[in-house]
């Protein structure tokens, strides 16, 4: 592939919360899904792909980071939410998501200028715009990134409900997607299927 994108389970303390968790699912969703356990790093390899972005946790950082360094060059992007859940539990508000663009030579970002800057603020979906996925990307933030890829071929083996397919194809790029939830897949296929008829 061109570029693998990809959100794949982070590996978190799915614990804790109090009594904000009780009014708040999501949690409770990610454990369910198996969603808090985090991923295999193998998956991610610079002779697979001429570009690899990947979402991570703060704590899988540090693996990720040293993963990468396969790749001709990386650059560590934030998407700060501006509507963050107004929670801490004992740490920093989780009003940041992180995520890195490495590239082999010929696959650098590009995008437009207002494209490569390394923090997007943008709100994290909420309500009917989750899909009923506790971990939903939104679909600007999806955009900017496919604007930055390189290539035609987008595959994201960590699909959920399909921000990225829809995202690609908006673009007008191809698009391979993997997704073990059943449910999820639906919901991916539906929304990926409604943006190429917008293109038709």
């Amino acid at each position: 592939m061109d570029a693998d994108v990809m959100d794949p389970p982070y590996l978190i303390r799915a614990n804790g919360g109090g009594q904000y968790r009780k009014r708040r699912p999501m949690m409770d969703q990610l454990i369910m899904q198996g969603l808090h356990r985090g991923f295999d790093m193998d998956i991610i390899d610079p002779r697979r792909c001429g570009s690899a972005i990947v979402f991570a946790h703060n704590d899988q950082l540090a693996q990720l980071l040293a993963r990468v360094s396969g790749f001709h060059r990386h650059a560590l992007c934030v998407w700060q939410k501006n509507n963050p859940q107004p929670v801490a539990n004992k740490h920093y508000r989780p009003d940041v998501e992180f995520y890195v663009h490495a590239w082999n030579r010929g696959y650098h970002p590009q995008g437009e200028m207002s494209d490569k800057l390394r923090v997007s603020r943008i709100g994290s979906p909420r309500g009917p715009a989750r899909f009923d996925h506790p971990t939903t990307k939104p679909d600007e933030l999806m955009a900017k990134i496919i604007r930055n890829v390189a290539g035609d071929r987008i595959c994201d083996p960590f699909m959920g409900t399909g921000s990225t397919g829809v995202a690609a194809i908006r673009a007008g790029k191809r698009f391979v997607g993997i997704e073990h939830n059943p449910k999820h897949f639906e919901t991916a296929i539906a929304r990926i299927r409604a943006a190429i008829e917008e293109r038709a």
